[in-house]
């Protein structure tokens, strides 16, 4: 590759002339600015300081060397900076290089394990906007890490118990009428979700009517923060009475204790109901082409941290209170106390999430284990983290929460409880009925049969999901506009798809054409030289979104790739090239963005469509 022998003929010529000696990796080498002359630029200044030169002169003499050697084609001193021109024959040799290997930008097999904890949905309603930024940060992240050469494992924790799942089997006990997802024909997360909906709509109006009445005005009498007006002390009030004096908390509550004690009717509609969402969920996940090597469950995984929490409290690692809770101080790495068990013995979040990666470890043996969970749960895992620490873990240091902020639409934020949620699979519909309404306004599948026109859109709508949650960094919030996502001159999925299509159709015509580079093509353009640049790139963007767990990387670097190309496509002839040797290099340059292209967008779950 240009850049990495640049790097090393650069290192050679300080070890040689200088008797300087750097790790080529550090030697610090960029494109060059396009004001500037020249296709590389090194950055001299940390050079010329070690060996106390004047920059300008110092990158004088390196260039001389180089140009005198045959090493590069020209150079030009700006300031600190060394801009240096490659020779024709060395591009030619890059394009053959990235042209000939099926596995461009893979990683070497690294012999370490992965674990990537993604989704876990809850089975009281359906995957929505939030849970689809999850999956695919999740998802991309997997297929990343996989080509950069780790073994991965895709997993889930299912929440399937607790107080929330009772709220739904109570709701379709008292309301449903022995409804069920086939003889309504309704999705079966859905019909759950339509019931815990319905259990917070009942709720609410209990609720109301509960504030005027007699023991609701005796509370709010009593109130202690007497500035509160009535409204706001009873929206502050709504868990206290939901525990206290809901008739329908106290329903739920006994539906909690039923289940934990294993009661035989109750278990039973919690499999039922549990499996009407487990097949919706996988629907959902089939639409957006995700799939999982492992689940686990809550309602297995809950108990898992009792045993974790007494061997804490023999090694010291966790105490005792008076109260018979258990607690760990992480005062020592600026956090506070933490508790671990509750006096009654039950176990909180962070138990079952310690225990639950001990029992990983024990069945997978990673090395690393990330955690795909929103930023609304930084404190949470920065405190499991340092417990796993104390308990001196093999995978201590390889833990990761890949936080990532909320997704919102135009409208603004959306509430589970309140129904105002977007599902999953209506915006996966919407997107697809906009797309296909695109199509048909465009009339370009019209010769394709209806099944090969419904795959293409299909693609397209996905790939514009997929493409506009991902271009985003994964810490930022970040509004999803349906519409802007499909958008064929933004930054979007179908503008790199389109791209993508371009290149197979530029392909077709030429294909009895040979794609080879006998004739020596000796005028290579600027645009050219942009895409080589930017191909040339890729093994190190990957290294990069993979190191950092980062997607976007990817999602932006095929969008920067489609754009050069889109450019290139206007402004350089290909199948009217001026001679054969031109005609070879840029089909063999098109196929070759357009392989990078497509396995790109394979990192990020994204599939190509042949037209568009």
């Amino acid at each position: 590759m240009i850049k990495e022998d640049l790097q090393h003929h650069i290192a050679h010529v300080l070890r040689s002339a200088f008797d300087f000696n750097i790790n080529p990796d550090e030697i610090l080498i960029v494109p060059t600015k396009k004001e500037f002359e020249g296709d590389f630029t090194l950055t001299v200044f940390p050079l010329a300081g070690k060996l106390k030169k004047a920059p300008a002169i110092f990158a004088e003499e390196i260039g001389t060397i180089l140009k005198n050697n045959g090493t590069i084609k020209s150079f030009q001193v700006v300031k600190g900076f060394l801009n240096i021109a490659i020779n024709d024959v060395d591009w030619v040799t890059l394009l053959n290089k990235i042209s000939n290997n099926s596995e461009f930008g893979k990683g070497p097999t690294k012999n370490e394990v992965v674990l990537v904890e993604f989704c876990s949905p809850n089975t009281n309603k359906p995957l929505h906007l939030g849970h689809v930024r999850n999956m695919l940060l999740g998802d991309a992240t997997a297929r990343i890490l996989e080509y950069s050469g780790f073994e991965v494992k895709r997993i889930q924790v299912i929440n399937d118990r607790g107080i929330a799942i009772c709220k739904s089997m109570l709701s379709w006990q008292k309301w449903g009428n022995g409804d069920t997802p086939g003889s309504t024909g309704i999705k079966g997360d859905h019909f759950v979700g339509n019931y815990y909906v319905r259990f917070e709509a009942e709720f609410s109006k209990e609720y109301i009517q509960w504030q005027d009445s007699s023991r609701g005005i005796e509370v709010f009498d009593a109130r202690k923060e007497k500035e509160l007006s009535k409204a706001d002390f009873f929206k502050e009030y709504k868990n206290q009475y939901f525990n206290l004096f809901s008739l329908l908390g106290k329903e739920a509550r006994e539906m909690l204790l039923k289940w934990e004690k294993n009661d035989p009717s109750t278990i039973a509609l919690w499999k039922e109901m549990n499996h009407w969402v487990y097949e919706g969920f996988a629907a959902t996940n089939s639409k957006l082409n995700i799939s999982f090597d492992h689940t686990d469950y809550e309602s297995v995984t809950y108990l898992l941290g009792k045993k974790v929490v007494q061997q804490g409290i023999e090694k010291g690692i966790f105490y005792k209170k008076e109260d018979e809770s258990v607690w760990i101080d992480l005062s020592d790495v600026g956090m506070d106390q933490k508790l671990v068990l509750r006096s009654d013995g039950t176990s909180v979040y962070i138990t079952q999430d310690l225990g639950t990666a001990l029992m990983r470890y024990e069945q997978f043996k990673m090395n690393k284990l990330i955690y795909v969970v929103a930023d609304e749960q930084d404190y949470h895992f920065r405190a499991l983290f340092e417990i796993i620490k104390k308990f001196d873990q093999p995978y201590s240091n390889g833990l990761f929460h890949l936080s990532y902020g909320m997704v919102e639409l135009p409208e603004g934020k959306m509430k589970s409880r309140e129904g105002t949620v977007v599902d999953a699979d209506d915006l996966i519909d919407e997107i697809i009925s906009e797309a296909t309404t695109t199509s048909a306004s465009r009339g370009e599948l019209e010769m394709l049969n209806k099944v090969q026109q419904k795959d293409i859109v299909n693609k397209v709508a996905l790939g514009a999901i997929k493409f506009f949650m991902l271009r985003v960094h994964p810490k930022r919030r970040m509004v999803f506009n349906p519409k802007d996502s499909l958008d064929l001159q933004g930054q979007t999925g179908p503008y790199v798809q389109n791209a993508f299509v371009r290149i197979q159709s530029v392909l077709r015509k030429a294909e009895k054409a040979e794609i080879n580079v006998e004739e020596v093509y000796s005028s290579i353009n600027a645009e050219e030289k942009d895409l080589l640049i930017l191909m040339e790139s890729y093994p190190e963007v990957i290294r990069k979104a993979a190191d950092q767990y980062d997607p976007s990387e990817i999602a932006n670097y095929s969008y920067t790739l489609a754009k050069a190309f889109h450019k290139f496509y206007h402004e350089v002839p290909i199948l009217r090239a001026e001679n054969e040797g031109a005609l070879n290099f840029r089909l063999k340059l098109a196929r070759s963005v357009g392989n990078v292209l497509q396995r790109s967008f394979e990192l990020i779950g994204i599939e190509m469509p042949e037209k568009m």
